[in-house]
């Protein structure tokens, strides 16, 4: 056992783990908003425009997580206005931005002589060869977004729930949908060294999606994303060790594998 669990004593553990939490956490609590506004595709979409924004930083030699950051989060606000100006549905909307943001990666890579193989980390994901600079990054990030939504949790509350009533309370939808896009970004970013651009879309919804399957009521819907979001990542990140198999396949793969678990288990229970 002491094998086993040695895993802990070193460092780049313990910096993947530090990461990976901070981040499961926020990319938890946003996804439950998210589903329950049908906008879950949003992560996606955003998740394309950031490999533009790593394509840039790696291009110009700045740190890819700042240079995603800033590119995403100035995406996410155009996005919103697009879609508040010309009328588009938002996965209309979704797809010519992140088409846009994908072909423009793609071109600066072709271009660019500076790009080497830590792009694919950023690709695919590579949490255990996260630097301390990225977990501090992380870290700040995943306590801001929280913070964030504590504030403006009335606002999501009632936006999500009941449009009308947030109207008549003086809510401005626009705003909260701008903010939460913008969130999105920042969530995204965040979730790039965990699993990956590809694939960090289920770190925002197949915890949710999974709390969403069994609680009552939203505060356990919260709670529950963030316990599976927790208990997955840190699981994922113990069998990509002593698999010795990829930290974002084995967190997603078991993401998904406990969501099919309830659906069946709680499809079971209702008969």
């Amino acid at each position: 056992m002491e094998t086993v669990w040695s895993i802990f004593h070193y460092g780049f553990f313990q910096r993947a783990l530090l990461a990976g939490l901070s981040v499961g956490i926020s990319c938890a609590l946003l996804g439950v908003f998210l589903i329950l506004r049908k906008a879950a595709m949003i992560g996606h979409g955003l998740a394309h425009v950031s490999f533009a924004g790593v394509a840039i930083g790696l291009s110009l030699g700045w740190l890819p997580l700042l240079s995603a950051l800033f590119f995403t989060v100035i995406t996410a606000g155009v996005l919103v206005k697009i879609r508040q100006k010309t009328g588009l549905y938002s996965d209309t909307v979704i797809a010519l931005v992140s088409s846009f943001g994908f072909a423009l990666g793609i071109l600066l890579v072709s271009l660019s002589q500076r790009i080497n193989v830590e792009l694919f980390s950023y690709l695919f994901g590579d949490i255990l060869t996260i630097s301390s600079l990225e977990v501090i990054v992380s870290i700040l990030l995943a306590l801001s977004l929280v913070i964030i939504i504590i504030v403006y949790f009335r606002e999501f509350l009632y936006t999500t729930f009941d449009p009308e009533a947030a109207q008549v309370a003086g809510i401005s939808g626009d705003k909260v949908e701008l903010l939460l896009t913008v969130l999105s970004g920042i969530t995204v970013v965040l979730g790039m060294k965990v699993v990956g651009i590809l694939l960090v879309v289920s770190l925002m919804v197949i915890p949710a999606a999974s709390a969403l399957r069994i609680a009552r009521t939203f505060r356990q819907a919260l709670l529950g994303a963030v316990v599976f979001s927790l208990g997955e990542i840190f699981i994922g990140l113990c069998l990509s060790f002593w698999l010795d198999i990829p930290a974002a396949a084995a967190i997603v793969l078991l993401s998904f594998g406990l969501y099919i678990l309830i659906v069946l288990l709680t499809k079971r229970s209702a008969q």
